[in-house]
């Protein structure tokens, strides 16, 4: 088959489409034919050099797909070769095959395309087990959203939305913030322009945030917890500010607030399987009532995979660029 391989770490010009070995469906997986990826900025840190696979897993890119099933592994039950299916992967996305764990393994949703469907897994994912199985994001609660207009922010924005609570989001133009306000966002903070703490503590009587989704680190840690509130939790998925930060516990203590950093692609199989399982139980049927829908910028053939990481690279997207295989 051929895959988006990075023969050396570098620029979206690293990406090289090559011949390689086909993949081949081991114990308890699938082996799926893709029809679409899906482009996460973990893929631009693999291509630069500064987020290796987990060991034993696919060296390419690509932590998401749609497509379908080729061929059963041993062990596998409940599927068939021709179905139409999405996956939650660990790499391998950006390739024509892909072997894929059969907990990862979800339905098209009924009414979406395959290339709509590949803009899933990862941010649903992503975002049920943090805003909701993690910090446990309450109807009433107001949840703060770094980076509303991302694939990650623009899902999360509609299924916060869908449980009741009141969402503020964080985005860099007027533009990315009004296409975050008619997916149901309330408090529209350019960071820019706006101190996001004062802006929320505004919006909330002075309260608060009770759930903060940070995609930042170091650089907004403690302005985060200022703007937690009482009881509040903060969740870190990524590093885009800096690793190192310092935060003033005495704040943290008097508010009662949680601090907790997670990371989805080096789980065990079995938590991943638990995480893919509520999402299919809990979002997928608000996606097949036409409540949550993926939001897709662009769609871009394979072969164009670096034209895709320079529009993320530059922030130009609003939801997901996807790949068409």
């Amino acid at each position: 088959m051929y895959a988006m391989t990075i023969p050396e770490p570098g620029g979206p010009d690293a990406l090289v489409w090559a011949a390689v070995p086909d993949p081949v469906a081991g114990e308890g997986e699938v082996l799926v034919e893709v029809a679409a990826t899906a482009v996460n900025r973990a893929d631009l840190l693999q291509r630069q050099g500064f987020y290796d696979p987990p060991p034993g897993s696919s060296p390419y890119p690509g932590l998401e797909c749609s497509g379908r099933i080729a061929a059963l592994g041993p062990g596998v039950s409940g599927w068939a070769v021709g179905d139409e299916v999405c996956a939650l992967l660990v790499g391998g996305g950006y390739a024509q095959r892909v072997a894929v764990p059969v907990g990862q393994l979800l339905p098209v949703p009924k009414g979406l395309t395959l290339e709509q469907a590949a803009a899933l897994p990862e941010v649903a994912s992503t975002v049920w087990s943090n805003v909701f199985m993690v910090a446990h994001l309450r109807p009433g609660e107001t949840v703060l959203l770094h980076g509303g207009a991302s694939g990650i922010g623009t899902l999360a924005i509609q299924l916060a939305k869908a449980v009741g609570a009141k969402v503020a989001v964080t985005a860099g133009s007027p533009e990315k913030l009004a296409r975050c306000a008619e997916l149901g966002a309330d408090v529209l903070i350019n960071y820019r322009e706006q101190d996001f703490v004062e802006a929320v503590r505004e919006a909330t009587g002075g309260a608060g945030a009770d759930v903060i989704l940070d995609i930042m680190g170091a650089k907004y840690l403690q302005r985060n917890v200022d703007a937690l509130a009482v009881s509040g939790r903060l969740v870190i998925i990524g590093l885009q500010g800096g690793i190192k930060g310092e935060v003033n516990l005495a704040t943290l203590l008097a508010k009662r607030g949680a601090v907790i950093a997670t990371s989805l692609r080096p789980r065990p199989l079995a938590e991943k399987a638990a995480i893919v399982a509520a999402v299919r139980e809990h979002v997928w049927p608000l996606v097949e009532s036409g409540v949550v829908n993926p939001v897709v910028d662009r769609v871009l053939p394979l072969a164009e995979a670096a034209e895709a990481h320079r529009v993320l690279e530059a922030g130009e997207q609003v939801g997901k660029v996807v790949l068409r295989a």
